[in-house]
């Protein structure tokens, strides 16, 4: 069984960076694509941004030009580089494995939280 885990949330200023890692329990390669959505309070999850097993990115609109993910096949691991970090991304952080329309498959960790302060 697929398991996830994420870390490397924490309380950041407005303009600052954080990155995110997410450990999966099995080679990522063969997991073909995972990915990070997020959960703003009060507001429904969404898509955040996502990777192949060929390195091939794609990225909500909101976090373009900011936010990177990147893997590492050798360490089953993803990460999420996040700059220029604004209050409106606060939310709780999640990675997934990323199926069919970047619709997130049932493989859900704790989550790591993000904090931007203005």
């Amino acid at each position: 069984q697929l398991q996830l885990v994420e870390s490397g949330g924490g309380l950041v200023q407005a303009g600052g960076s954080l990155r995110l890692t997410c450990v999966a329990s099995r080679s990522i390669f063969d997991i073909k694509a995972l990915g990070w959505y997020r959960q703003a309070p009060g507001k429904q999850r969404e898509f955040v941004a996502a990777i192949t097993s060929g390195g091939t990115t794609t990225y909500a609109d909101s976090v373009k030009g900011r936010f990177t993910i990147s893997g590492d096949n050798a360490k089953n691991t993803v990460y999420l580089q996040m700059n220029s970090l604004q209050p409106e991304d606060t939310a709780v952080y999640y990675c997934n494995k990323v199926g069919v329309g970047l619709v997130p498959h049932n493989y859900w960790g704790q989550g790591s939280q993000v904090t931007v302060s203005s």
